[in-house]
């Protein structure tokens, strides 16, 4: 009996069965709230520590700069929320392509009397640089960008973009969450070329959901979102999620031992698919930028996106219409728009992102699948006109 195949790691990963066992004892006997004094209060928050640091040392910071959050939601909005509450009205610029959990506070921010930019991308999916330069050169107090885009998987070379944000005195956060876990990222290095803040997710690199973390420049101030008991130096207040947080730390340091074979591994898988999709007739999208190594989106003329990822998943093939937190939303992407591609062909995106357990007989088996599904409905569209 053929087994489902899941081709949708960008939406969210498996969890690693050692983060699943590390877990445990904070699920059952030690159920400790970090925050009380005696013993299992302490069990509690020696976990949480390690925790930290292992994520600190996954991401190239400092123990005291993770700020553990919800969700890469949550710190995003920590961010843009309590530096705009703490810096006063001001011009914020984020990039046109950036995932809704930037775009939409940086909306909320412009209904409060902030000035929103949103920066264009070129055809390959990258920030416009002379379009970014005009804007820096308006000095703007708040500048958040992807590292690496969860639609195409494009990756934005931030240092130059935050090197000139410095120079013109603005706060530069970037949205790591697709790019931790799957390529270096050292926040030290980052920091020097101007970046204040990073936004990292668990569940999008073997971790479970319900745990992410804002690295902090410790200059930076912010006013929280969540006021309470004071957790997490008085930015992030409320009982923390102790199993969540330990599993994140432990996926962060699986993630740094399996990441070099990985990217040999997925870049191998993405070759294969991309070259049998280009033999099929289909059209990539940001492939000629620097991608994350997992991540191919593409489309085919006359064939619904929507309707393709339908057909494959009563196939056995998991893969995704864009962005899952955007699925429900049937206008094109607003990636893609950002990009310049055609209405009409962006309504037939669908996005692979592979992961640690595919193969390639799996996508073997998909691209026989997607053949036979694509003349089928492109001989459907073909008829209906």
């Amino acid at each position: 009996m053929f087994a489902p195949v899941y081709f949708d790691h960008n939406a969210t990963t498996p969890v690693d069965p050692e983060v699943v066992e590390a877990m445990m004892p904070y699920l059952s006997q030690q159920f400790g709230n970090a925050s009380s004094r005696h013993e299992y209060g302490r069990a509690a928050r020696r976990a949480i520590d390690e925790a930290r640091a292992q994520v600190a040392a996954a991401a190239g910071a400092h123990a005291s700069e993770v700020v553990f959050t919800s969700g890469g939601s949550e710190a995003n909005n920590l961010l843009l929320k309590g530096a705009a509450a703490c810096l006063g009205p001001g011009l914020l610029a984020v990039g046109a392509a950036d995932h809704p959990c930037v775009l939409r506070p940086a909306e909320q921010l412009a209904r409060r009397g902030w000035s929103l930019e949103k920066l264009p991308t070129d055809t390959a999916g990258r920030i416009d640089r002379e379009a970014y330069a005009a804007v820096i050169a308006r000095r703007p107090k708040i500048v958040s960008l992807l590292l690496a885009n969860n639609e195409t998987g494009v990756i934005e070379d931030i240092e130059p973009l935050a090197a000139s944000a410095r120079a013109a005195g603005a706060c530069f956060h970037s949205d790591a969450v697709q790019a931790f876990g799957r390529l270096p990222v050292d926040f030290r290095r980052l920091n020097s070329a101007g970046v204040h803040a990073l936004t990292l997710s668990a569940h999008k690199m073997g971790g479970p959901k319900g745990a992410a973390a804002l690295i902090l420049d410790k200059r930076v101030e912010l006013e929280p979102l969540i006021a309470g008991g004071g957790h997490e130096r008085g930015l992030r207040s409320g009982t923390e999620n102790v199993a969540a947080i330990v599993g994140f730390g432990v996926a962060c340091q699986l993630a740094v031992e399996r990441r070099a074979a990985l990217a040999v591994q997925l870049n191998r898988l993405r070759t294969q698919l991309e070259q049998g999709l280009v033999a099929l007739g289909g059209r990539l999208f940001g492939h000629s930028a620097e991608r994350l190594p997992n991540t191919v989106y593409f489309a085919f003329a006359g064939v619904d996106g929507e309707t393709l990822v339908g057909q494959l998943d009563r196939a056995g093939y998991a893969v995704a219409s864009g962005a899952a937190c955007s699925s429900a939303n049937p206008e094109p992407s607003h990636v893609l728009r950002a990009m310049g591609v055609d209405d009409g062909l962006a309504r037939g995106a669908v996005r692979v992102s592979l992961g640690r357990g595919n193969s390639e007989e799996q996508v073997a088996g998909f691209l026989a699948t997607l053949r036979s599904t694509v003349d089928r409905l492109q001989r459907m569209t073909a008829m209906a006109v």
